[in-house]
């Protein structure tokens, strides 16, 4: 690959979707915009004996009609998702990979928790029986990296390729190393993540942050910012965009499509006890900065909503922060299908480039009386038309990561 500089913003000229909103982008928007929940209750493993029974899964996917038979014996769900993704986002884009220098294409995804059902299933193997009943391939499938891998492999993208891994920030730092490399010379990035944890093991892991909700009313469960906020559900599936850069894009006339990426930055929270205020704030104003725009110039905030009232009100005070009380209008869609993890900012990053795209602003469904301190002008009832030329996409994750987005119509 060839090393250069170009600060150029790159544009997102594809986007491929497999979520508990929907299969496709169309499916997912009219969903969202519906306000109609792929939230119900988890159906790939009995989750009777657990505190938490409601996900958000993705229904109708089956991966034989994307995923060779091969790949789908080799790898686990949370890949199967981002190979049938990748596929419909380079279709939008309408690219074929096979015309593009190998060495100038790159992947970078996030992910969370790699194969955890695989990893599951194999190792139950062991424990039942003996090491020769466990697969060659638990070696490779379970591991976080195994996703940017097979994509890399699939669509023959040999740049420099890599994974972020930081829980639900994760997925904009993926974003952000993607900009990184088109700045450096690469043409595309296939970028963006999803995630797969439905299933025992991987539900006991993630009932370990105390962050789950345990209310049983899939409409009542995940309510981020709201007075009864409970705790957030889980998920699966996620986004996966190409992100080329504009030269790249201009030569084969693909124009801006969706948005371009104009700013990003990460953070990390300080220890807790240490007096310090949470970074989210601090990355903002650096989102800004890297973006060269004034907090007037943001015109919606796609929030993180973890659903804890603790962070809510520090997301809530981080936002009110930067922009003034109810400055600027914040949706949380992803109270219809779950924190996604790796796969969550990523399909954020989606839902907000259409919402430029449309001029709509999407509701965050369920929510009816904000939080104590929670000064934020939220979403609600319905979906509000506006003018919009860029939005704030906001992300953390378990134990301190932080990261803030831009995106420009």
């Amino acid at each position: 690959m060839n090393v250069r500089t170009d600060d150029t913003p790159p544009v997102i000229t594809g986007i491929g979707i497999t979520a508990p909103t929907g299969i496709g982008i169309e499916a997912h928007w009219a969903a969202v915009l519906a306000g109609k929940s792929g939230i119900d209750r988890i159906t790939r493993f009995d989750p009777a004996p657990y505190p938490v029974t409601l996900a958000g899964e993705v229904t109708g996917f089956t991966a034989a009609d994307s995923v060779p038979s091969l790949l789908i014996q080799q790898t686990d769900q949370w890949t199967h998702l981002a190979l049938t993704a990748s596929e419909a986002a380079l279709a939008d884009a309408g690219v074929d990979p096979a015309g593009l220098p190998e060495y100038e294409m790159a992947v970078v995804t996030a992910s969370s928790s790699g194969g955890t059902e695989f990893g599951q299933r194999e190792m139950s193997a062991l424990y039942q029986h003996e090491p020769e009943w466990v697969g060659a391939y638990q070696s490779i499938a379970w591991f976080y990296a195994a996703t940017t891998g097979q994509l890399s492999i699939r669509h023959k993208m040999r740049g420099p390729c890599g994974v972020l891994c930081g829980e639900q920030a994760g997925g904009l730092d993926a974003i952000g190393q993607a900009r990184r490399l088109t700045r450096r010379g690469a043409r595309l990035v296939l970028t963006g993540g999803t995630d797969a944890s439905l299933c025992p093991y991987g539900l006991a892991a993630q009932l370990a942050t105390g962050k789950l909700s345990t209310v049983p009313d899939p409409y009542r469960a995940y309510l981020p910012f709201d007075r009864t906020a409970a705790g957030h559900l889980p998920g699966e599936g996620g986004a996966i965009l190409v992100l080329e850069s504009a030269a790249s894009a201009a030569e084969r006339g693909a124009g801006q499509r969706y948005g371009t990426v104009l700013g990003y930055a990460a953070g990390f929270d300080p220890a807790p006890g240490s007096g310090r205020p949470p970074a989210l704030a601090r990355t903002v104003h650096q989102a800004l900065a890297d973006a060269r725009l004034s907090a007037s110039d943001i015109d919606v905030v796609f929030a993180d909503g973890s659903g804890t009232p603790a962070e809510d009100l520090a997301e809530a005070e981080a936002i009110t922060a930067v922009f003034g009380p109810r400055g600027v209008p914040v949706t949380v869609p992803k109270v219809l299908t779950g924190r996604l993890y790796g796969g969550g900012a990523p399909l954020d990053v989606a839902t907000a480039l259409l919402a430029l795209r449309d001029g709509v602003i999407p509701h965050t469904a369920g929510v009816e009386s904000l939080a104590p301190g929670c000064e934020i002008d939220l979403v609600t009832q319905a979906p509000r038309t506006a003018p919009l030329r860029r939005a704030l996409v906001l992300a953390r994750g378990h134990g301190g990561f932080n990261s803030a987005l831009i995106l420009a119509r």
